[in-house]
């Protein structure tokens, strides 16, 4: 290894502080900006005439080198907080871009050339990345360190190619303090409840424009103005946010709105009474479709044979995209295939062909247009205007056992997605929620979302105000519609769908309503209304036999 190289690996771990700092996320200065912050032009924080001693100090050897980095603890904590982060797989997707385009755009000749070299060493970009940050990295903090010489100096090695790329690419990074979005920019104050039976709580959140009123309550003061402080728990996909709602390890949570009714029942799942308290966003989906599709897929009948995308079984995608596609023909569960995989990962599946489609959060669309990688092929709005997508929710029991938090921090986010839903606000929305501690997205994609002013990836700029709502009000007629479609899609069994039942025990209704009139909104006095969709129109005094012609038009 040359001397080169070993300065550029010292820099990348010593010179960078915000590369060993585990709070710092995945933020990374560039090489050419560390230079003009310390003395030694390796970027180390060292004085130039101080180089050479320093250097002869440091092993030579690429692994031994990166081995006595990881004891002084300059790799540890980001590889471990990596190894975590559900954001991984996309930013491999991202840097694989960078790569490939050869966009290394912080870096010299040399220190491109440094950073390929220590990639083909690696294996590959992927391979540095399963090793450094993917779920391996865990065993190597533990087991693996005592493991054989090879294993081990393999693993350094593409330790060291994961740092050089992400050093030298400048991944996406959270606003510096004095842009990070003040507090409280909320409407009337309001003086906090007495009586709250917990003030710290913790809600688990999947980092989708989906979740953005529980998200934006905290940066924005909705929270801190009902009397609560809200940690907000990022998940890494909605099985994970169902078993931690059961082991009891979260006080409240983001959830699709069919998650609460498949919960309490037992589908696909131990029974847990879970009650969904109010609505997060309405619309706010999308299909994107892998480019090399462009031209080709113009109706849902151009599916067959897809790989498609869901991110759960018991989803709004699932049912919506089953629904779209049996209306054009297509048998869902024989004509394409399903995949059920977390938003964070289908970037990176499709940017590396193994998915055809998938129907996912806007934010995650609007990052397939973005990267350069699919187009938009239809919003979910144009499929049912206003229908409903993820939900706040929490269990009958800590329900039970904290009343008053429960309606407080409801109303806590009621207020917020009042607040969101006036689309003067959305640009500061989108700003506040693009940090690495709740979406971690670029700023221009979350506003595309936002605002509704966006690229489709068909050489069209749009602007579609309602792309995304957010109205808290959660209709029982959903509750029943999406109860149909479980029987529909045998996710159900017929004897458990007691329509009735299921949206007056599950779906927070009149509380919802109750909670918005003393904020001095103007809910709906109805609990239920007929849902116009794309292709036809469901009664909710009538789930069955919407079932039954369903069947009988679309032959499935």
């Amino acid at each position: 290894m040359t001397s080169t190289l070993i300065d550029q690996m010292v820099a990348s771990a010593l010179g960078n502080n915000s590369f060993s700092n585990s709070n710092s996320g995945y933020s990374s200065t560039s090489i050419n900006n560390i230079n003009l912050l310390n003395n030694c032009p390796c970027g180390a924080d060292h004085d130039a005439d101080q180089h050479q001693s320093v250097m002869e100090g440091m092993p030579q050897d690429p692994a031994e080198l990166v081995n006595d980095l990881i004891r002084m603890g300059h790799y540890s904590d980001r590889a471990q907080l990596m190894a975590q982060s559900w954001e991984t797989n996309t930013m491999k997707a991202d840097l694989w871009q960078l790569l490939e385009q050869g966009s290394l755009s912080n870096a010299t000749e040399s220190q491109k050339r440094i950073c390929y070299d220590l990639i083909k060493m690696a294996g590959g970009v992927e391979e540095a990345f399963s090793a450094a940050f993917g779920p391996q990295a865990q065993e190597f903090f533990t087991d693996t360190l005592q493991s054989s010489t090879f294993r081990r100096r393999e693993f350094l090695i593409k330790v060291a190619a994961a740092a050089a790329v992400v050093t030298l690419t400048g991944c996406p990074s959270a606003p510096p303090p004095d842009e990070t979005p003040s507090k409280a920019t909320t409407n009337t104050p309001n003086t906090p409840p007495a009586g709250l039976e917990k003030t710290n709580l913790k809600v688990g959140f999947l980092p989708i424009t989906c979740a953005t009123p529980i998200i934006m309550s905290e940066p924005l003061g909705f929270y801190t103005k009902y009397g609560l402080k809200v940690e907000l728990v990022k998940m890494p996909s909605w099985a994970a946010i169902r078993d931690s709602a059961i082991a009891g390890e979260l006080d409240a949570y983001h959830m699709l709105s069919p998650m609460p009714i498949s919960m309490s029942l037992g589908l696909g799942s131990t029974a847990f009474p879970v009650k969904l308290a109010s609505i997060e966003n309405i619309n706010g989906q999308a299909i994107s479709v892998a480019n090399q599709h462009l031209g080709k897929v113009k109706e849902a009948k151009d599916f067959k044979g897809f790989s498609i995308g869901i991110p759960f079984a018991f989803s709004m995608h699932n049912l919506l995209l089953r629904y779209y596609l049996a209306a054009g023909g297509l048998n869902p569960d024989k004509d394409v295939q399903l995949q059920v995989i977390p938003p964070a990962d289908a970037i990176a599946k499709m940017t590396a062909g193994q998915l055809d489609a998938f129907i996912l959060p806007d934010n995650v669309v609007q990052r397939s247009v973005f990267n350069k990688i699919g187009f938009i092929h239809i919003l979910t709005k144009d499929i049912w205007a206003g229908h409903p997508c993820c939900a706040f929710a929490a269990s009958q029991k800590w329900i039970d056992t904290n009343p008053n938090t429960f309606r407080a921090i409801n109303k806590a986010i009621i207020d917020g997605a009042a607040y969101a839903n006036n689309p003067k606000n959305r640009e500061e929305i989108a700003k506040a929620i693009a940090g690495k501690n709740y979406l971690n997205q670029p700023e221009p994609v979350l506003k595309a979302v936002l605002t509704g002013k966006f690229e489709d990836g068909q050489g069209n700029t749009l602007d579609i105000p309602d792309r995304v709502g957010f109205d808290p009000y959660p209709w029982k007629s959903f509750a029943k519609w999406i109860s149909s479609q479980l029987v529909r899609w045998n996710l159900m069994p017929k004897d458990k769908a007691d329509y009735k039942t299921i949206a007056e025990q599950i779906y927070q209704t009149d509380l919802a309503r109750e909670l918005a009139k003393e904020l001095g909104q103007t809910p709906p006095t109805e609990t239920e209304r007929t849902e116009k969709l794309k292709f036809d129109s469901f009664d909710p005094a009538k789930p069955e036999a919407y079932i039954e012609e369903q069947i009988k038009q679309f032959k499935v």
